[in-house]
């Protein structure tokens, strides 16, 4: 079975052909309904020859916290309401941290199958409208909850743990994570949709200046990595991660627009077309036979590789799962650009996955610094692989011929996967 599985095809070729997304941060005042309209009049925008709403035959949504963070179900279908596509069917999606991703998925297969030509699809989440320690607790239902969360585990506890596993068998250490840290900042300072846009030394400019201003003793760190391991800047979350280490709470909303293959010429004359995908499911911690690792990735990137007939040696960059930045060093050898242990996790101290690295990673600055909005995510990837290969990425456009790029993104602790390959021809 599991080769039947590796040789699927899409019976139809299907492209994206336009993007939009909101502004990622804390948005005081929007709802996801707000945001997703938001992310929908950029993607209009977007489409190089346009695109009539009206043609739009379904809306893939993916949300998965509204029922706590905003006491709302079905957010798919207020969505389609708010950007005028009613009656066209909805479809609200819940695959926690991957649920964007699998609404795109869905959207690819509705197209590839032949019942429509013209899709909508992304995700939305409005996280910051409950304090932090009531969103840590609604984030923590997506995990095991017989065996993890109702045992005290936190979404840092969990991947500390894959972190402090990591550093046992591989000699992993807190400033190789650091300097994931460092990176995926640099890349986010330059990205003005990004919530936490400013370097490691912007930020530490941004506290002297503060602490002048309040009349406190000016901190006098020499250098972005003693920054990080004070304490009183950087505190510890879950042993070894830091502050610095984890994603922030965020709204937001993305869309993508996709269409069958043999149109896409109708609406850019760039399109990017799905070259391979896949999605797997995992299991909890307790019941895994490695901690270093999400298994999940790596079949779900064999998967997408055999489909699209490439290697990992053949994708350009790649839009990787964040979360921690034990997160980003686990699914850079998962996905095969690395060796798994040392070489991985020293990839970003030796500037390899940089902007000007031989594997950009992250050049949004990841969920890390771009932001986390678990519903949206997946498509918040994707734009970045669209301006990216399009070269519309402006300071932060890389500068290899980008024909081949990809997104990853996991839901909760690697219980759901997905794998989306784009290319670009000519």
């Amino acid at each position: 079975m599991a080769n039947i599985i590796k040789k699927r095809k899409l019976g139809r070729g299907v492209a994206v052909v336009g993007f939009g997304m909101s502004k990622f941060g804390v948005l005081p005042g929007q709802s996801n309904r707000d945001m997703f309209v938001d992310a929908f009049k950029e993607l209009l925008k977007s489409v190089d020859k346009g695109i009539d709403p009206k043609d739009i035959e379904a809306n893939y949504v993916g949300c998965c916290g509204a029922w706590n963070w905003e006491t709302q179900a079905g957010v798919g279908k207020w969505c389609t309401d708010w950007v005028g596509l009613v009656p066209k069917p909805s479809t609200t999606i819940d695959n926690a941290c991957a649920s964007a991703s699998v609404a795109i998925r869905n959207g690819i297969l509705g197209i590839a199958s032949g019942m429509y030509d013209i899709v909508l699809a992304g995700g939305t989440e409005k996280m910051t409208t409950l304090p932090t320690e009531a969103t840590t607790l609604v984030l923590a239902t997506g995990a095991d909850a017989t065996w993890e969360s109702y045992a005290g585990y936190t979404f840092p506890g969990l991947y500390a743990t894959m972190a402090t596993a990591h550093m046992h068998e591989y000699g992993t250490t807190p400033e190789d994570l650091m300097y994931v840290a460092l990176k995926n900042h640099a890349n986010g300072a330059l990205n003005p949709k990004a919530q936490m846009n400013y370097s490691i030394a912007q930020w530490m400019e941004m506290r002297k200046q503060k602490a002048a201003k309040d009349g406190k003793p000016v901190p006098t760190w020499k250098d972005e990595m003693e920054f990080l391991h004070d304490n009183s800047a950087n505190p510890m979350v879950a042993y070894p991660l830091r502050l610095f280490d984890c994603c922030p709470i965020t709204d937001g909303a993305a869309v993508v627009l996709l269409v069958a293959e043999e149109i896409a010429k109708n609406f850019t004359d760039h399109p990017l077309y799905i070259r391979g995908m896949s999605q797997t499911s995992g299991r909890a911690l307790h019941n895994r036979d490695t901690l270093t690792c999400i298994p999940g990735t790596q079949i779900a990137a064999q998967q997408a590789y055999d489909m699209a007939g490439v290697t990992a040696q053949d994708i350009k960059i790649a839009e990787v799962h964040d979360c921690f930045t034990i997160a980003e060093v686990m699914a850079i050898a998962d996905l095969g650009f690395f060796k798994p242990g040392k070489e991985a996790a020293t990839a970003a101290r030796e500037g390899k996955t940089a902007l000007n690295g031989i594997k950009p990673i992250n050049t949004s600055g990841g969920l890390k610094c771009k932001g986390h909005p678990v519903g949206a995510s997946g498509a918040g990837m994707v734009g970045e692989i669209w301006h990216q290969m399009r070269k519309e990425a402006g300071p932060r456009q890389v500068k290899m011929d980008v024909d081949l790029a990809m997104t990853h993104n996991v839901g909760a602790h690697g219980t759901d996967v997905v794998i989306h390959i784009f290319e670009r021809r000519g």
